[in-house]
């Protein structure tokens, strides 16, 4: 749909962008921290990036719909968030001993190999690294999971406020 209507690209754009930007932004952190900073990904860390995958495609419909369809797509985005911060809970509770991983990679079982030969054959296909190890990158005392979950609840209470703020821009429209 063409909007020719400057506070509806407003309304739509401050969801759709936020959705876009905050997931690109999640998804390039991850990509740096694995590809130059050399860490290592858990199964949990691969988890936690598919909700931010998902996002994008919420976002680019978000801005493709007109603002009364597009808030319920904005709802679906919300929704995609609470699963990130709950993945974010989840592995963190992991790295502080709260609760066993759910993740099998996580779990490591135990070999009795009799020879050099039983023991190669037991290895996982790529090296994995145990869920239950944290991250701590730049020699903050904060894991890389932990700021990971932080971030995606403030982005998370940011799309609620611009959600809520679409909604009412909808609400107004409809009484003028």
């Amino acid at each position: 749909m063409l909007f020719t209507d400057k506070q509806q690209i407003r309304a739509v754009w401050r969801v759709g962008g936020l959705y876009i930007l905050s997931a690109l932004f999640a998804l390039l952190i991850a990509f740096i921290a694995e590809n130059f900073l050399h860490m290592v990904p858990c199964e949990l860390c691969l988890w936690e990036r598919g909700p931010w995958r998902v996002l994008i495609g919420i976002g680019v419909l978000v801005l493709v719909f007109s603002p009364r369809y597009a808030r319920w797509l904005a709802c679906i985005g919300l929704v995609c968030l609470l699963v990130s911060v709950g993945l974010g809970i989840l592995h963190v509770g992991v790295e502080h001993g709260l609760w066993p991983s759910p993740a099998a990679e996580c779990q490591v079982t135990p070999v009795e190999a009799y020879d050099f030969k039983d023991w190669m054959a037991h290895l996982p296909a790529h090296p994995t690294k145990p869920c239950d190890q944290p991250d701590y990158p730049l020699g903050l005392p904060v894991s890389l999971t932990s700021l990971a979950a932080l971030y995606a609840f403030g982005v998370f209470v940011l799309a609620l406020w611009e959600t809520w703020r679409l909604f009412r821009f909808v609400r107004q429209q409809v009484d003028a």
